[in-house]
């Protein structure tokens, strides 16, 4: 065969096979293949973080990120993880196959988003799927919106415009009984630190500039409930603030405690827990709060550091036990090149949750 004939079957070759439900098998145990690591990769064939998990028809479904190759220099406002379209996985139990449900969303189609989409959440209400992820409009500021399918697995169709009244990124939709709740916001290039009152403050560029003082309290993230319509908020948003064990909020230099990004919510024995990562320290901590506005106060860690520089999870419950979902850079190396994978998290007697460890 003439070789760029040869090359360009080889593209086809790819491209269909992308296009198709792929399967692979893995292990919530220890991966025997790698003794440093406590988990198994669930997905090998492509880079998947930032992993969001739900219950949706009896099966696990999984909502990361995708990340690739990039030629996008690394700086600290994260421009190297240029995502540009979403997968959504679909296990029917822990240990099982992973099914590759193939692309459910891509940056073209979002009408309003200019570069980056990065960490998704995802949502069910009366048999429609939505789709909640953050964008860089056309200005290069994030704004987070929503996407809708008739089925767990997309594709979805994007919304014209990013849900007003939101900022920053990282969303997280969160069921409590009729009620739906949408948490977001990030730090550094998250751009958290660049509003206030809700309101972006011209000028402010960087990861740092408009982060208080290490004395002050620290930024938090944000909640706000949705409306019936799943793709507007119903009220304005508010501040989700997370205390220490004194009851003071907690501060901004205290950064092995301190809300940097990936807030996620779940509820255990009627109490909300509000679980993030801690950025620079690489942490997966949690607070716990009885109403899902908070206020919460810190209890410790879920996961420690991973292998990488990001840290990002989801915790779901499925036929009676819990699980953490994470991911590291076991298949690169690389931090902007990431694999998920998932762990059984353990309660305490007292509620507080067991610390995952993700190396041996």
């Amino acid at each position: 065969m003439h070789q760029s004939n040869r090359y360009l079957s080889l593209i086809l070759l790819a491209g269909f096979a992308c296009s198709q439900p792929q399967e692979t098998t893995h292990s919530v145990e220890a991966d025997s293949t790698a003794s440093k690591y406590s988990h198994a990769p669930l997905v090998e064939h492509i880079y998947t973080a930032d992993p969001s998990a739900h219950v949706f028809e009896g099966k696990i479904f999984i909502y990361p990120s995708h990340d690739t190759e990039t030629e996008v220099a690394e700086d600290d406002m994260g421009s190297h993880f240029d995502m540009k379209d979403y997968h959504v996985f679909s296990m029917e139990r822990p240990g099982g196959k992973v099914t590759d449900h193939g692309v459910a969303l891509k940056l073209e189609d979002v009408p309003w988003a200019g570069r980056q989409l990065w960490a998704p959440d995802a949502a069910e209400k009366d048999g429609k799927y939505y789709l909640y992820f953050p964008a860089k409009d056309k200005q290069d500021i994030f704004k987070i919106g929503v996407a809708v399918s008739d089925q767990p697995e997309g594709p979805f169709k994007a919304e014209p415009e990013p849900i007003d009244g939101t900022f920053s990124m990282d969303p997280t939709a969160f069921q409590d009984g009729d009620d739906y709740y949408l948490l977001w916001g990030g730090i550094w290039g998250g751009q958290l630190q660049w509003y206030e009152d809700q309101k972006l403050v011209e000028g402010r560029n960087g990861p740092t500039e408009g982060l208080p003082a290490p004395d002050q309290k620290a930024l938090m993230p944000y909640i706000a409930k949705l409306g019936d319509s799943m793709t507007d908020l119903a009220e304005k948003p508010k501040e989700m603030l997370i205390l220490d064990e004194s009851g003071e909020p907690i501060k901004a230099g205290d950064n092995a405690r301190r809300f940097f990004e990936a807030a996620w919510m779940h509820k255990y024995n009627g109490k909300y827990y509000l679980s993030y990562s801690t950025g620079d320290t690489h942490f997966i901590a949690y607070a716990i709060g009885e109403s899902p506005y908070g206020p919460f106060t810190y209890q410790g860690n879920v996961l420690d550091p991973v292998e990488g520089w990001t840290n990002h999870h989801s915790i779901v419950e499925f036929q009676g036990k819990w699980y953490l979902f994470y991911h590291d850079t076991q298949l690169s190396g690389k931090t902007p090149l990431r694999n998920i994978k998932m762990a059984e998290l353990t309660y305490l007697p007292d509620g507080k949750i067991e610390t995952v460890k993700p190396m041996k």
